[in-house]
C-alpha cells in the first residue's frame, strides 16, 4: 500500500487526556468553567515545557512528538507547530465506551485547522465483543483513516482491548491474568479485524506486552499484505514505572516497534505536586523532562 506506514523512531509524550483531567486531576464535576479550562490548559503548557526540556536533555527532536487535544491543548499545538516539533492531534470524544468524533462530521476541518503530522483515534475494541458496536466503530474509523491518507496525514490508532465478561470469567475475574494470557492473541485478532474493515493506521499504539515474541506477532499482523512499513509503539497505560520498563524492554529491538506513547506515568505526579503548591511550574516541567528522558533511555539502551 503506497505510502502507508512510518519507519522512524517515535517517542510520544501523550497528554491528550480530557475526561480524566477534568474529573480526576482537577476534581471537576460537570462542564468546566472558563477559569477551570484556563487552569487545565496551563497544566498542559507545563507538560509541553517538560517536553522541550527533554529534547534539550537528548531526545532527538525528529523523534519526539506531542500528542494533545484541541480543547485544552490549542496553545500547545500551535506552539509545537511553530517550533517544528512533531504534533499528533486526538480526534475522539474522551472517556466514551464507543468511538465518536469530538467534532462530529466536521472532524476534517479541525484537523486542517492544526495540520498535525499525525492524527490519532483512541478506540475501545475487543474483537470478541459486541458485533454491532465493532461494526459501527470500524465504519467511523475507516472514515478517519481514508481522510488521513487522502490528505497527507499519518494515522495513528490507539486500540484498548477491555475484557468481555466471558473472557474475565475464564481467568476468574483476574484482570492481570487476562492481560498476560488472553490479551496478546486478542491484539492480533483486533488488528486483523480493523484491517479487514478498511482501517489502515500507519502506526498502532499497542497496550504493553510481556515478551518479544508477542510484539513480533503483533508487528507481523500489522504488516500483512503489503503493509510492510506499518509500525507499533508501546502504550504506557498509566502503569507504574517498573511495569512500563518491562513492556519497553520486551519491545526494544523488535523490528517494527519504533518507540512509545507514554502519558500519566511521566507527568501525573509532577502535575499533582504543582497543583498542590509543592512544585513550581519550572520544577514540575523539569521532573516531567527527566521522566520522559528516562523512558527514552530505557527504550534506546543496548
Amino acid at each position: 500500500m503506497k505510502d502507508l506506514g512510518y519507519n522512524k523512531p517515535l517517542f510520544i509524550l501523550a497528554f491528550d487526556h480530557r475526561a480524566s483531567f477534568v474529573k480526576k486531576m482537577f476534581g471537576i464535576s460537570g462542564k468546566p468553567t472558563a477559569e477551570q479550562v484556563k487552569k487545565i490548559a496551563e497544566s498542559k503548557k507545563i507538560i509541553f515545557e517538560g517536553f522541550k526540556k527533554a529534547v534539550v536533555l537528548g531526545i532527538p527532536k525528529a523523534s519526539a512528538a506531542v500528542l494533545v487535544d484541541e480543547q485544552f491543548g490549542d496553545a500547545v499545538l500551535r506552539g509545537a507547530k511553530k517550533e517544528n516539533f512533531l504534533t499528533c492531534l486526538a480526534t475522539e470524544k474522551s472517556g466514551l465506551p464507543e468511538f465518536e468524533f469530538e467534532y462530529g462530521e466536521i472532524f476534517g476541518k479541525h484537523i486542517e485547522k492544526y495540520r498535525p503530522n499525525f492524527v490519532k483515534a483512541l478506540v475501545r475494541y475487543n474483537p470478541d465483543g459486541d458485533h454491532l458496536l465493532n461494526t459501527r466503530q470500524r465504519t467511523k474509523l475507516k472514515m478517519l483513516s481514508d481522510f488521513c491518507h487522502e490528505n497527507g496525514y499519518k494515522f495513528i490508532i490507539e486500540p484498548l482491548i477491555p475484557p468481555t465478561g466471558i473472557q474475565l470469567a475464564e481467568v476468574d475475574d483476574d484482570e492481570l491474568k487476562y492481560d498476560l494470557e488472553i490479551r496478546p492473541e486478542l491484539t492480533v485478532s483486533m488488528i486483523e479485524q480493523l484491517q479487514e474493515g478498511g482501517v489502515e493506521p500507519d502506526v498502532w499504539i499497542i497496550e504493553g506486552l510481556e515478551t518479544p515474541s508477542e510484539y513480533e506477532a503483533v508487528v507481523k499482523q500489522a504488516r500483512e499484505n503489503g503493509r510492510e512499513d506499518s509500525a507499533v509503539v508501546v502504550l504506557g497505560r498509566a502503569a507504574p514505572i517498573s511495569q512500563v520498563e518491562d513492556w519497553l524492554n520486551a519491545g526494544r529491538g523488535v523490528s517494527g516497534v519504533l518507540g512509545f506513547a507514554i502519558g500519566r506515568t511521566i507527568w501525573q505526579e509532577p502535575l499533582e505536586n504543582w497543583k498542590a503548591g509543592k512544585f513550581s511550574a519550572e520544577k514540575a516541567a523539569n521532573t516531567i523532562a527527566e521522566n520522559y528522558f528516562y523512558f527514552y533511555k530505557v527504550f534506546t539502551s543496548k
